[in-house]
């Protein structure tokens, strides 16, 4: 069985993840945006207390506040980046978008180590996560299904009552819904979001509430 730590880390709040395996204590950290020192300590304190092997760092998307920390945990841990192809392009104008919100310069991502495509099966332990390819929000956005235990890491594609914003670089909101539709309200009810903003939902309440989805 895996276990879930959220963290919400930078200005816009994002939400980063360290799933881990209870037996084998192998985690991957998914979204990094550590901004701080207080953040990054906050992180490794986490790890540390619970005598975590940190063996994967994965980017749903690279947006700058899901990448933050990106360059901390490489270097930490000694890890390579998996991410969609596609998000390279956005990952080169990250440092672009912090100048729009007034924000300090980051220290930049490093590049891939390996690429992740629908329908790869990243291995936990004895944890599987399915690979959805959900672009819209992002062009090479990714969600990780946990299948066998009901849950979905979603990043920005869906939210509680929301979605993904289409309003940035190389965005697409008819992609987006049509991602929604085809990869995750095909899912069951019961199945856990965990968003890359705000808290958790489950597959049936955005299914019959999410104003975006009717």
């Amino acid at each position: 069985m895996t276990k879930i730590l959220s963290f919400t880390f930078n200005p816009v709040q994002e939400n980063t993840f360290i799933v881990y395996d209870e037996d084998s204590r192998e985690a991957i950290i998914f979204d990094p945006g550590c901004f701080s020192t207080a953040e990054e300590q906050a992180l490794v304190a986490a790890i540390d207390e619970r005598e975590l092997k940190p063996v994967k760092l994965i980017n749903t998307h690279c947006h700058f506040d899901h990448i933050y920390g990106n360059a901390f945990v490489a270097s930490q841990y000694g890890l390579e980046l998996g991410v969609h192809p596609l998000e390279v392009q956005v990952m080169e104008i990250a440092s672009l978008a912090l100048s729009r919100y007034g924000l300090p310069p980051m220290t930049p991502s490093p590049k891939p180590g390996y690429f992740i495509n629908e329908g790869d099966e990243i291995k936990l332990g004895e944890a599987t996560f399915e690979a959805l390819f959900c672009p819209g929000h992002s062009p090479g956005s990714l969600c990780f299904l946990n299948r066998a235990e009901g849950y979905v890491i979603a990043g920005d594609v869906l939210f509680d009552g929301s979605i993904g914003r289409t309003d940035l670089p190389f965005c697409d909101h008819e992609a987006l819904i049509g991602s929604i539709l085809t990869k995750l309200m095909p899912l069951p009810d019961e199945t856990v979001v965990y968003p890359g903003h705000g808290g958790p939902t489950t597959i049936g309440k955005e299914r019959t509430s999410n104003p975006w989805l009717s």
